[in-house]
């Protein structure tokens, strides 16, 4: 099996240009007018799908001060407020998109305007009887992309009766798949499996991932956006996990865990060369992957120029230790307490991220360095 560290780095250069090539390109003609956004993905994108079909439940993230900074309340979101999925809504002027579990019952063109997000917090890219069978254990759901791949294809008729008034509901929609297969390495890797174990998941996953884009694609998408994992190495949850005296596995800069950041960058590689595979057999749709992972290092390199002064690898909401995680004492439990100004941290509650950092995510993707047009230069559809 290769090394990491030469997987990671063999295609980046050729990867990054055709990244700067394609967001240039596919950003300023694709991103003209959108009526709606259908999502896919985790905790990184639900916006209260487990919520409300688990309200009974007591999962740490359905109790204050989630939702604290925006919403004033818990959402179901993993976050103090507003999700990357939200910034983007208001930046093409919808509203924000509604969770599937919440509209299923009642669903048509009229109450689904703005889109619908089937992502779940805990989802995985592999189906979950296939993770149980690996021995690997979701605590949250099932409801694997191929789930709600499966949901979006029963609500489909509701929203478009016709195959023509399908494709142009699909052509004039952000599609969003993603960020998924964090949980699918997530789980294994804090179970115990080691990095090896785990490397060999990465094929699983990207083919989980590309077979999803296959069908969106079937059925009519026209404008996919496709993000990778986050630098996993600088969450709390794992620095606390994998915490060492060996000074040399730490990044001396931004004190993230070297192995654990090429392993992402691992991932992020082998999703761009499945996503340009793509690309090539279907030149006339705009696949676009967001590159979430340097997005984020901006942060851990620059913090101050951010606004994040309360520490960058420390969660702001935390039961205490040196990264303020403790997986006895998780953000929302009566033994935990957050930061006075989430806008200062970077991390949330060990695994998710503020809503500053998402705000600023959405920036430095559509406004920053990577060659995206400026927000002035895509016109949002009439309301």
């Amino acid at each position: 099996m290769r090394d990491l560290n030469s997987m990671a780095s063999s295609s980046s250069p050729y990867l990054m240009n055709l990244l700067l090539i394609s967001l240039s390109v596919f950003f300023a003609g694709a991103f003209g007018c959108y009526s709606s956004i259908f999502s896919f993905g985790d905790s990184i994108t639900d916006t209260g799908n487990l919520y409300i079909s688990s309200k009974n439940s007591s999962f740490h993230f359905f109790f204050p001060p989630y939702g604290e900074t925006y919403f004033h309340h818990p959402t179901g979101r993993c976050s103090d407020g507003r999700l990357i999925i939200d910034f983007i809504a208001e930046f093409l002027g919808l509203p924000y998109v509604r969770p599937y579990t919440e509209v299923k019952s009642n669903a048509s063109p009229q109450n689904i305007e703005g889109g619908v997000n089937f992502a779940v917090i805990g989802a995985t890219a592999m189906d979950a009887e296939f993770l149980a069978a690996m021995g690997d254990q979701n605590d949250y759901t099932n409801s694997s992309l191929g789930t709600q791949l499966h949901w979006f294809k029963e609500l489909l008729p509701s929203l478009c009766n016709t195959s023509s008034n399908c494709n142009k509901l699909l052509s004039s929609s952000l599609v969003l798949v993603g960020e998924i297969g964090g949980n699918d390495y997530n789980n294994a890797l804090l179970a115990g499996k080691n990095i090896e174990q785990v490397q060999t998941y990465v094929p699983l996953v990207i083919t989980e991932i590309s077979s999803a884009i296959n069908e969106l694609i079937e059925l009519g998408a026209v404008t996919l956006v496709v993000p990778g994992n986050f630098p996993i190495g600088c969450l709390p949850i794992y620095l606390t996990k994998f915490q060492t005296s060996d000074k040399g596995q730490y990044n001396s800069s931004t004190g993230c865990l070297n192995w654990l950041n090429k392993f992402a960058e691992y991932h992020n590689d082998q999703l761009q060369i499945e996503l340009s595979r793509i690309q090539r057999l279907h030149p006339n749709i705009n696949i676009i992957y967001a590159d979430y992972y340097n997005a984020v290092m901006h942060f851990y390199h620059s913090p101050d120029q951010f606004g994040f002064i309360g520490g960058t690898v420390k969660a702001c909401c935390g039961g205490g230790g040196p990264y303020n995680y403790n997986s006895s004492a998780q953000c929302g439990s009566i033994e935990a307490s957050a930061c006075e100004n989430p806008a200062e941290f970077i991390n949330w509650d060990g695994i998710h991220f503020t809503e500053a950092a998402y705000r600023w995510i959405v920036k430095v993707l559509f406004k920053g360095k990577y060659n995206v047009p400026g927000i002035s230069s895509i016109v949002p559809c009439e309301m």
